[in-house]
């Protein structure tokens, strides 16, 4: 099994890079995300950052390239161990300088720094390693044994894509939406009730004490919802804390399904926070320091 893994490190490695590159060297998104990322806090301008981005880019595929070619030779492994490191130094200064702010590692990744990032890079320094030691080649392993090799490679690309956040959309919310059809559909709670549209329910949200008071926290659209015993839940995310001490968290909206605004009266809402990494609840009183967000002067 460890032969077996050494000679495909560096087959699962060139995909890795050879997919990152490519997304950031000649994808329509780089230069539209480069402004979200730290890089672009770091070199104080968005131009630069996308200058910098593309050239990461053509550095990640031109090593990708080099570990398909020359597996035995040590300096595309020991180049991609390099690269790990330096992306495992930027990221925890992105972190500590930025913590808001996306990587940019694939140009289509929006979200907060997080582990999931840390733990790819990490994964980038170890494969490299192995692979400038090893010094192994990857074909004779596919034609001698495809099921076994094929077999390894479907579960590295599983765990690749779970550690990229800019996936998500592809396999984790299809995921959800397939969980919340086999185990109740969103609108099985209201069988026999007037149906609210949703965006009856979000209007009535936002117009409400709830919605101001975690405001702060907020930082999206909403993103999903679905009903429970006759609360419908909207699901939005959010940033808890400032600075260094900030991590990315889902904000949790409750209110009665049936609500309108039409009523004449305030909604009971109940607010929840749970954090977007460990999936644990934040307790209330942990906002309370979250600091108000400057309203933006008017023009004119």
């Amino acid at each position: 099994m460890l032969s077996l893994t050494t000679s495909l490190a560096p087959l699962v490695l060139a995909g890795l890079l050879g997919w990152t590159g490519a997304v950031k060297a000649f994808g329509r998104d780089t230069a539209r995300q480069a402004p979200k990322t730290a890089l672009a806090r770091m070199l104080r301008s968005s131009e630069r950052a996308t200058t910098v981005l593309r050239l990461t880019g053509a550095v990640e595929l031109l090593i990708a390239a080099g570990l398909l070619a020359v597996p035995t030779n040590p300096l595309p492994g020991a180049a991609t161990a390099v690269l790990g490191a330096g992306f495992l130094g930027y990221l925890g200064y992105g972190r500590a300088v930025a913590p808001e702010s996306s990587c940019g590692c694939s140009a289509g990744d929006d979200t907060p720094i997080g582990r999931r990032a840390f733990a790819r890079a990490a994964v980038v320094l170890a494969g490299g390693a192995t692979v400038a030691v090893a010094q192994d080649t990857w074909w004779p392993t596919l034609r001698d044994r495809p099921v076994a090799a094929l077999a390894l490679l479907a579960g590295a690309a599983a765990v690749l894509v779970a550690l990229s956040a800019d996936l998500d959309r592809w396999w984790l919310l299809p995921l959800r939406r397939t969980r919340l059809r086999v185990f109740g559909h969103p609108l099985l709670g209201t069988a026999g009730r007037d149906r609210v549209p949703v965006a009856a329910s979000v209007e009535l949200l936002e117009n409400s004490l709830a919605w101001q008071t975690a405001a702060p926290v907020v930082r999206s659209a909403l993103l999903d919802h679905w009903e429970d015993g006759g609360w419908r839940i909207l699901q939005y995310s959010g940033v808890h804390g400032d600075r260094a001490d900030a991590r990315p968290v889902a904000v949790l909206f409750a209110l009665d399904a049936t609500a309108v605004r039409d009523e004449g009266k305030d909604p009971v809402v109940r607010v929840g926070y749970v954090d977007a990494e460990s999936g644990e609840a934040v307790a209330v009183d942990e906002l309370n320091a979250v600091p108000s967000r400057r309203s933006l002067p008017m023009a004119g």
